[in-house]
């Protein structure tokens, strides 16, 4: 029997639409759904007009504007279904230097959405966080940590018309300015490459795998949840050794709010988690409507013990060098 097309006849919209997830999460929506319309919604013109040139499906739409903006917001939002909000400043080191900025549009710009899609009735919203939210040790960690909470608290004010919840993962091979998209651009140039902590650990990931969680969370999600891939850690030192073994290699040491590991499930998130076979599922402290709701995720999994929590350098799957390659040549 063949699979029931959730999607079938939905308006979906992305905010950041055309950044690295949100354009490769078109792509995906485009080839395997049967959506009725897709409208991309992003402030870079030119990132635009390149993407419309590579695609050619009039189920797309287009629309320039700012999440800073919730007049623009309520006019985007128009008839749409779902949105998955991606849009985000990340770029830790400018986000240190800028910090308002980063509040201006992850914090401030995450609430317009929040706003519109209600006024709206958007059915429901996801937003694409980090780990770097969970005891977040940066700014931009902490914009994403209020963003969760915003979306998570918007459900007991939306009237049960309008679903939150979030999606929390790792690194994503070959986003742009990534880790190890500058290594694969120095690999081809021949350069030196400045390492911050060879023993530093991260986990990853690759776009079709934050696909697929997107995708599970969008199918189940009943509004306050929290969303987490099962997926492997590497340190950065053999990421490096893997991708360019032959290039020479500094250890410039951790920049400004970076950590030495990180944590996509806090030992307090514990309390409230369920262990499925591919995802961790956070679950809010209050139920918003009624507690039957999220019944079916223990029906699903198991109740993760107390006082645990997930972090990168004690993780019991680790990536081989193999195996990185493989992911990156499926990115």
């Amino acid at each position: 029997m063949k699979k029931r097309d959730f999607l079938k006849g939905k308006t979906v919209l992305i905010t950041g639409g055309t950044g690295s997830f949100g354009e490769s999460f078109v792509r995906m929506l485009l080839s395997r759904h049967h959506i009725k319309k897709l409208i991309v919604f992003s402030r870079d013109e030119l990132k635009q007009y390149h993407m419309e040139t590579g695609i050619s499906d009039r189920r797309v739409r287009f629309f320039l504007g700012n999440i800073r903006d919730v007049d623009r917001l309520r006019r985007a939002f128009s008839d749409v279904d779902i949105i998955v909000h991606a849009a985000a400043l990340k770029q830790v080191p400018a986000l240190e230097y800028n910090p308002f900025e980063a509040v201006k549009t992850n914090v401030v710009g995450t609430q317009n959405v929040i706003e519109a899609a209600i006024d709206q009735k958007v059915k429901h919203v996801l937003l694409i966080s980090t780990d770097k939210a969970a005891y977040p040790g940066n700014l931009y960690g902490a914009t994403k940590f209020c963003s969760e909470r915003l979306f998570i608290a918007a459900n007991s004010y939306s009237g049960g018309t309008t679903a939150f919840s979030v999606v929390r993962y790792g690194n994503v091979l070959g986003s742009r300015g990534s880790f190890v998209e500058t290594l694969l651009r120095n690999k081809e140039a021949g350069k030196k490459v400045k390492i911050t902590d060879p023993t530093m650990t991260r986990f990853w990931l690759n776009l079709e795998q934050a696909h697929e969680l997107v995708m599970f969370a969008l199918q189940k999600m009943e509004g306050g949840e929290i969303f987490i891939p099962k997926i492997p850690s590497m340190t950065i030192g053999d990421v490096a050794d893997a991708i360019i073994p032959n290039a020479k290699k500094e250890t410039i040491g951790l920049r400004a709010g970076e950590k030495l590991h990180e944590v996509l499930l806090t030992d307090q998130e514990s309390r409230f988690a369920v262990e499925l076979p591919k995802y961790f599922v956070v679950l809010p402290e209050f139920p918003f409507w009624e507690g039957k709701r999220y019944q079916k995720y223990q029906r699903m999994g198991k109740k993760v013990r107390e006082g645990w929590s997930y972090q990168s350098q004690n993780n019991k799957e680790w990536l081989t060098k193999d195996q990185l390659k493989k992911l990156i040549e499926h990115s």
